[in-house]
């Protein structure tokens, strides 16, 4: 991210953000910008797998019922992740992105965490990480 990027907004808006550099295009681009969370895996603070962290401006909006899912180690992945890979081209199209997250992506993006939660069990964190693998190579 290019320096002052949170002051430009908080999520990452189309192939055209300017807070984001060009070694962070091909970071993001590839997804290895996620593999420094990797520490916080080895050091317990994460999992491969579970909800993803969101920024607290949004979290602040959270209902009782969506709150659930800060209770779960956060993770790497998710079925979110999977699902909106391309969450930054859908809101380069938006005519307002933040209420599209708002609105659509976050919403959706609680339902499939609380998909996890409900179903969580070994077999699942090993879907979740194929399917995650299976998307990064396409």
């Amino acid at each position: 991210m290019a320096s002052g990027a949170d002051k430009k907004g908080l999520i990452t808006v189309g192939a055209k953000d300017s807070r984001v550099t060009r070694v962070g295009y091909f970071l993001r681009k590839y997804k290895l910008d996620e593999l420094p969370q990797l520490l916080n895996v080895v050091r317990g603070e994460m999992s491969l797998v579970g909800p993803r962290p969101e920024v607290r401006k949004y979290v602040d909006m959270y209902t009782v019922e969506q709150r659930k899912v800060l209770a779960v180690v956060p993770g790497i992945t998710d079925y979110a992740s999977i699902e909106y890979v391309d969450e930054n081209v859908i809101l380069g199209q938006a005519n307002d992105p933040d209420q599209a997250y708002v609105e659509q992506i976050m919403p959706d993006k609680i339902r499939y965490n609380m998909k996890y939660i409900d179903n969580r069990c070994l077999k699942e964190y090993f879907k979740i990480i194929f399917l995650t693998l299976m998307k990064i190579v396409k």
